[in-house]
């Protein structure tokens, strides 16, 4: 068959390069100073050679990448010319022969710094290494080092996931559940709310397809209904601050698709029952020393129209929250008895709560830029911690990207925001590594709490300690703050290094009352016949008294070498690596077809989803128990993906078999008399489904009950589903994950 080629109208295709380019320099206007525009151009027309040969995806010249990416820093970030210029050439030095020394000839050492930041972080994510978490922690080394990498690679990733249609379906997943994972929660770390809330509506559009598509039809659907009751709502809100003489801008704003998803998840509510569903933003301008009181002259006009609900005051202008977002905002009682979420904000503060820190160094005040300042030092402190492990580190950098803060007091008043749930130990740590050490108690308002004790924001804290105190393993079980945690395991690591120096002098003795050699392959004999993981455990155990010598006697030397009598030791099975796992079960095909007969393929359902046929899934391939099968929507999905996609494999149902699915149903409704009984015969006798587990419990007239059923397909169970709805008295039914 001859293969089709691919013809471009490369003249109109030049046309838009250039009108794509003067869009550019239009965003750029209000940053660039004198003589910034020839830079731009000169990096426009590297990029431009560099790439001239190459296509996305889509088929559209590349270089419109780069100008895109470009266009986000300047419009949405509000970046300024050195993060332009190293925009345009962030692909330059991987897809040329232009090298970093190059760009420091061309530009500066500035521009040289950042792109090679980049140029060490992209395409990272596409080899096919072990875990990511690597690669991800050289990605924040370079942050902390200068924020504006972190801050470019965010408007790639992106303009990267606003063209993701054209990619392969498992690129997407692969795609979107890295950006879930940890670009969206960057984002938000860097106050960057409108990128976060992109990002994380595309993130769900790739994964979850069906719950975006849906969600995002009801809210098109309530669209009308909505902006009606949004009029009616700021009707007499415009009125009174128009009275007043405020200069201000008022509207409602839908919540994004995936935190209404999110809030359906967590609280159990399907979309109807979600009041929420938008805010109103009162934006004011108000500059200096006036922006806190009028915020606060607003909030008192409009709840002198609409009474708020007491405990939904949030006031993060006189705290404002660690990524720098002020704000003030209230729920009120609106027309119809339905509640509202209103925010009251100065048109800085909004630009600061959209842009983040790049919007602060805009308006030159500093005051929050000593906060990032501090994030980055903590980045880099738990990323020069040496025996970190990536994992690890990733896990506990992504608890300090989410948390809320709290905001604390030292004995002498000093102000020391922490993430919510930090203990009085977190405290410790947070004044200085050797006080948490040292810590054992500490006094909260003057009264005296253990170590474990969580604070709460306006605590006042004085910390004790004693010169006789050591880090101890349950520390790690309670602390919430990544820098304690990190510090703590250092702490733990080297003390076990010293235990272990004492350990190896202790064996040595021993080998030499037993006249056994004391040398490298001896120790490691003698390790793997106790099968621990290091000469550096066995020397530890030794010390701490856990390994009993009494085995030495089966033993024998030979010329100084030791051997087990039974010849076990001296018949080592070559351990497959887990690569060679992938690679042996990949095979030719990339593809898993569930249900055929698997040669020697060893798979199982993975009881975390319960996927069943008809399911988005794919297979995970495990160290121990073969290929694990997940829904793509699974709650470890996206860590998986992100983490490990190189052990993941496309997978797709065969219709060939007729197998069955165990899959579980919460159902929720009014107890009526019968109710069980009525469910239970419509499962089994309408639609031939047979029941594993059934369990019913019943509150002050409200039902709520979980069915475990083995079902054939996604179709079978929709089908189950609908007729459970039916039901007099059934007020939902929603399928769960877990058994």
């Amino acid at each position: 068959m001859q293969e089709q080629v691919a013809i471009y109208d490369v003249e109109s295709e030049k046309k838009e390069i250039l009108k794509r380019y003067r869009a550019l320099l239009k965003a750029c206007r209000r940053t660039m100073e004198k003589g910034d525009k020839l830079f731009i151009r000169k990096a426009f027309n590297i990029s431009l050679e560099a790439h001239k040969n190459m296509r996305r995806k889509s088929g559209e010249p590349y270089i419109y990448h780069p100008i895109a990416v470009a266009q986000i820093c300047a419009e949405e970030i509000g970046l300024g010319t050195t993060s332009i210029i190293c925009a345009l050439l962030h692909d330059v030095v991987e897809d040329s022969e232009l090298s970093i020394e190059d760009i420091e000839r061309l530009f500066s050492k500035k521009e040289a710094k950042i792109i090679d930041g980049l140029t060490k972080i992209s395409g990272v994510f596409d080899q096919g290494s072990s875990s990511q978490a690597e690669n991800f922690k050289k990605m924040l080394l370079t942050m902390s080092e200068d924020v504006r990498v972190i801050l470019i690679k965010l408007a790639d990733r992106l303009h990267n996931m606003r063209t993701l249609e054209s990619m392969p379906r498992e690129k997407q997943i692969k795609i979107a559940s890295e950006t879930l994972y940890l670009y969206a929660p960057l984002a938000h770390r860097l106050g960057l709310n409108a990128i976060k809330t992109e990002l994380e509506d595309l993130g769900l559009k790739y994964t979850e397809i069906d719950v975006y598509n849906e969600i995002g039809q009801r809210l098109k659907e309530t669209e009308p209904e909505r902006k009606k009751y949004i009029a009616k709502f700021i009707a007499p809100i415009k009125e009174t601050l128009d009275e007043q003489g405020f200069k201000f801008k008022i509207f409602g704003r839908p919540k994004s698709i995936y935190s209404i998803n999110n809030k359906i998840k967590t609280k159990g509510v399907t979309f109807e029952e979600i009041y929420d569903l938008f805010a109103i933003r009162i934006i004011i301008d108000s500059e200096g020393d006036d922006e806190k009181s009028d915020c606060w002259r607003v909030y008192s006009l409009v709840t002198d129209i609409y009474y708020p609900s007491p405990e939904r005051l949030r006031d993060w202008i006189s705290s404002p929250k660690a990524n720098g977002y002020e704000s003030l905002h209230t729920t009120v009682m609106g027309p119809e008895g339905k509640w509202v979420e209103v925010q009251i904000r100065t048109t800085r503060m909004d630009e600061v709560a959209e842009k983040g820190y790049a919007a602060h160094w805009k308006y030159k005040d500093g005051s929050n830029e000593g906060q990032l300042d501090d994030w980055l030092k903590k980045i880099r402190e738990i990323l020069e911690s040496p025996s970190e492990n990536a994992m690890e580190f990733l896990d506990n950098f992504k608890l300090n990207l989410f948390a809320e803060e709290i905001y604390v007091f030292t004995p002498k008043g000093d102000l020391k925001i922490l993430p919510i749930n930090s203990t009085a130990l977190d405290f410790a740590f947070e004044i200085h590594t050797q006080v948490g050490e040292k810590c054992i108690g500490a006094k909260v308002n003057h009264k005296l709490v253990p170590l474990s004790y969580q604070l709460k924001s306006g605590d006042q804290i004085e910390v004790l300690t004693s010169s006789k105190q050591k880090p101890k393993e349950d520390w790690l079980k309670f602390v919430v703050s990544a820098s304690a945690k990190a510090k703590i395991k250092n702490a733990l690591k080297e003390e076990k290094r010293q235990k272990a120096e004492e350990g190896k002098e202790m064996l040595k003795r021993k080998f030499r009352v037993l006249k056994i050699d004391f040398n490298l392959q001896n120790i490691t004999e003698l390790a793997n016949f106790y099968k621990l993981p290091s000469n550096q455990e066995l020397f530890y155990r030794f010390a701490v008294g856990n390994i009993d010598l009494k085995h030495l006697k089966d033993f024998h030397q030979v010329k100084g070498k030791i051997t087990h009598k039974s010849g076990i030791l001296n018949r080592h099975e070559p351990t497959k690596t887990l690569e060679q796992m992938v690679k042996e079960t990949r095979g030719k095909s990339d593809m898993l077809v569930i249900g055929e007969n698997l040669q020697k393929i060893d798979y199982k359902l993975s009881p975390c989803c319960n996927p069943i046929s008809g399911d988005d899934v794919f297979g995970f391939i495990t160290v121990n128990e073969g290929i694990k099968i997940h829904r793509v929507n699974c709650p470890n999905a996206i860590e998986m993906l992100a983490n490990h996609a190189y052990r993941v494999v496309k997978a797709k149902w065969t219709s060939t078999e007729l197998i069955s699915f165990l899959a579980g149903l919460k159902i929720t409704g009014i107890d009526e008399v019968g109710i069980v009984n009525t469910i239970t015969k419509i499962i089994s006798n309408e639609l031939n489904v047979n029941m594993r587990s059934i369990s019913f419990d019943s509150n002050d007239g409200v039902f709520e009950g979980q069915i475990m059923v083995f079902v054939h397909d996604t179709n079978h169970l929709t089908e189950l589903i609908n007729n459970l709805k039916k039901i007099n008295g059934v007020l939902s039914v929603t399928r769960i994950d877990s058994r």
